[in-house]
């Protein structure tokens, strides 16, 4: 049995004085007493920077073997390893959270409140919480046989959905096996290039994409069947739904068996409506569409672990006005979109951007119409778009 490693993560240095800038009275108070310093001035131990890093206990492996440097995903890492009392510690799986309490799901099925141990909550990672809908915990209870505890330990995650938002990684949904990227063909109406992000953070996050067109009752399919078609000819699994007249119902009832699923789109979108009608007696909170702005409505303020009578379990995500990929490098982008690949190792140059180089073999292809300009054109926003912090 290997030995336990103790490695160093770094923490967030949110205990550093801000800096004010055009602070000239200060600086000049500060120059006339320079003369004045003394030794009460000085430490022996660095603040700061240097001083915002902890030694934790974590299992041997090779991502801690090494000493953990201030590389986030690496302190993230160390964490996932950290070691923790299983004697004393229960394992489970956080269903929803509320401000700072986290509900998780035991093993056996009870439900208990528990906070996130302050050791988490402080370490220096890319995302704005270390906890985040369904994850796998360990955590502590307060008494023996009590209703509350303490997260000890976050396990490694798989199967993400991430986006960015106000320059920090944003963790929609852990440990799931398919995302459910719904649209609605009315009321608020398509949004192709929303989709094509979806996709890509799928990809990334290493989740199964399906295509949901919901609220075919609205409109005439006939106009929309190019959109299904160009998805589906991609390899993608479409479903064309509507809560209203039950269209698509029983083929997401039998997607919805599989594993863990999320559903995601922007506000107002049916997603809730969708839920109500594959499983009535979870009454999830549903609101039209803003007469104003021609928008969803949240309705659904945070993301929930819900466990289907039919099997399975789905995580209902809120509506998003925005989503922004993170951790998209522009160069790598070209292999996020699946019909470009063929065409790739023929371009003129290796390191082609497809955007105003000659001798593009996908430019070329979009021009003969191999290649859909729609699809094309999401490429291209995303390549030139502002890049994020962490990207």
């Amino acid at each position: 049995m290997a030995k336990n490693k103790k490695v160093r993560v770094a923490l967030k240095k949110n205990r550093q004085k801000r800096t004010r800038a055009n602070d000239l009275t200060r600086n000049y108070e500060s120059q006339g007493r320079a003369s004045e310093e003394t030794a009460a001035t000085e430490r022996v131990r660095p603040k700061g920077d240097l001083s915002r890093h902890r030694t934790i206990v974590a299992e041997a492996g090779e991502a801690t073997a090494r000493v953990v440097n201030d590389d986030a995903s690496e302190a993230e890492t160390a964490a996932a390893q950290r070691v923790v009392d299983e004697s004393t510690c229960l394992k489970g799986r956080v269903m929803r959270i509320h401000g700072l309490i986290c509900i998780v799901q035991t093993d056996d099925g009870r439900m208990l409140p528990c906070h996130v141990r302050r050791l988490l909550k402080s370490l220096a990672i890319e995302g704005r919480n270390v906890v985040t809908v369904g994850d796998r915990v360990w955590f502590r209870p307060a008494s023996a046989g009590g209703e509350e505890g303490l997260i000890e330990k976050v396990e490694a995650r798989r199967g993400v959905i991430l986006r960015g938002y106000r320059h920090r990684q944003h963790v929609i949904a852990a440990n799931v096996d398919a995302v459910l990227i719904v649209s609605a063909l009315a009321e608020p109406g398509l949004k192709l290039s929303l989709i094509d992000r979806y996709l890509v953070a799928a990809e990334i996050g290493g989740v199964r994409p399906v295509i949901v067109f919901n609220k075919a009752d609205l409109v005439d399919l006939s106009l929309y069947q190019w959109v299904v078609g160009l998805y589906a000819q991609l390899g993608y699994e479409t479903i064309v739904t509507s809560a209203a007249d039950g269209r698509g119902i029983d083929r997401l009832r039998s997607l919805l068996r599989r594993g863990v699923t999320a559903l995601s789109g922007q506000s107002g979108v049916g997603k809730s409506s969708l839920l109500n009608v594959i499983e009535p007696g979870l009454n999830l909170k549903v609101r039209e569409v803003s007469d104003w702005t021609f928008k969803g409505k949240h309705t659904t303020s945070t993301a929930e672990l819900i466990r289907l009578a039919l099997g399975g379990h789905v995580v209902d995500t809120p509506g998003l006005r925005q989503f922004e990929l993170w951790g998209v490098v522009p160069g790598e982008l070209e292999g996020h979109f699946v019909e470009f690949r063929p065409y790739i190792p023929h371009c003129r140059f290796p390191d082609c951007s497809h955007s105003h180089e000659t001798r593009c073999a996908v430019k070329e292809a979009v021009h003969r119409g191999q290649i859909h300009a729609g699809r094309y054109e999401s490429y291209l926003k995303l390549y030139h778009r502002k890049p994020l912090d962490g990207d």
